[in-house]
C-alpha cells in the first residue's frame, strides 16, 4: 500500500485543469472559413471535398463566397491543403460543439463564434448539476473510442456530473455515434422510448450529424436528427473528447459566451 501510495504521489495529477484547450500543432482539427478574399475563385477546395461539405457561391462583384458544412466535413484536410487564398485554413478549437444544425454552417458572413467558455447554467434546463449517458453505436468505432477517452482521468467527465450508464432507463441524454443506418433506427427509437422524460439527444461526430461519407446512401439515415430530435451536434470524425465534453455541457444547459 505504500509503495503504491509513494508511486502515485510521484506520478502527479493527470487531470487537465485547462477546459477546451487549442489542439496542439501536430494536430489539424477541422477547417475554418477565414475573412481573406478568394482571390483565384478556382473551386478547388469545392472538388476536392469527398462529403460535398465545400461549397462556393460566385457574388455579384465575381468574389466567392466559400461555405462549409462543419456537419459533413470529416477532417481529411484537403480543402485546406489546396486553398491558395488562405480562405480556409486549420481550425484547432475544442469548444465547437453547437446546439442547432445551422450554426455547423461556417461561412465569410456567419462564422463560428470564436474561443468560448463555458459560465452560467440556463435556469430552464432540468439538468444544471448531472447527466447521465446511454451510448449507442451506430457504425462509427473512431467516434466511440473518443468517448470512452472523455471518462479517462485526463479528461475526466465525472467532474461535471457526467456518467456513463448501461440502461436507457436511468439515461437522461443519448449519445449517438454512426450513421444510422436502416437497421438500426428501429432499436435506436426503442433505446430513446424506453428514457424517462425530459430527455435529450447529442449528435456526436460527423457520421451522427449528416451521414457524413455515407451521406444519402441508401443503407442511411444521414444524420441522426431524420430519426430524433437532436439537442446538441458535435462535429468531427472523430470529435475530440474536449469536443465531445463541450457538446454535453451545451446540452446541460451550459451558456458559451467569448473569451
Amino acid at each position: 500500500m505504500i509503495k503504491t501510495l509513494t508511486l502515485l504521489a510521484r506520478a502527479g495529477k493527470a487531470t487537465q485543469n485547462t477546459l477546451f484547450p487549442n489542439l496542439p500543432g501536430y494536430s489539424r482539427g477541422l477547417p475554418m472559413v477565414t475573412q481573406a478574399p478568394c482571390v483565384k475563385s478556382c473551386g478547388a477546395c469545392a472538388a476536392v471535398c469527398p462529403t460535398e461539405a465545400v461549397q462556393i457561391q460566385v457574388q455579384a462583384d465575381r468574389e466567392a463566397n466559400v461555405t462549409i458544412d462543419r456537419g459533413l466535413c470529416i477532417a481529411c484536410g484537403r480543402c485546406e491543403s489546396v486553398c491558395v487564398s488562405g480562405v480556409i485554413v486549420a481550425d484547432r478549437r475544442t469548444d465547437i460543439a453547437t446546439i442547432s444544425r445551422e450554426h455547423l454552417i461556417e461561412s465569410r458572413q456567419a462564422q463560428i463564434e470564436p474561443l468560448h467558455v463555458l459560465t452560467s447554467i440556463e435556469q430552464d434546463r432540468p439538468f444544471k448539476r448531472s447527466l447521465h449517458v446511454r451510448v449507442v453505436s451506430t457504425g462509427d468505432s473512431a467516434s466511440d473510442l473518443e468517448i470512452a477517452a472523455s471518462d479517462n482521468p485526463i479528461f475526466d467527465a465525472g467532474r461535471f456530473g457526467i456518467q456513463i450508464v448501461a440502461s436507457p432507463r436511468f439515461a437522461d441524454a443519448l449519445v449517438v455515434t454512426g450513421p444510422v443506418a436502416h437497421g438500426m433506427r428501429e432499436p435506436l427509437q426503442r433505446c430513446y422510448d424506453a428514457m424517462p422524460s425530459p430527455r435529450l439527444v447529442i449528435a456526436v461526430g460527423a457520421a451522427a450529424i449528416s451521414g457524413g461519407l455515407y451521406s444519402g446512401g441508401y443503407a442511411s439515415a444521414s444524420g441522426v436528427d431524420s430519426v430524433l430530435p437532436v439537442d446538441a451536434y458535435v462535429p468531427g470524425a472523430p470529435p475530440h473528447p474536449w469536443s465531445i465534453l463541450h457538446g454535453l455541457m451545451l446540452a446541460m444547459g451550459h451558456k458559451a459566451v467569448k473569451k
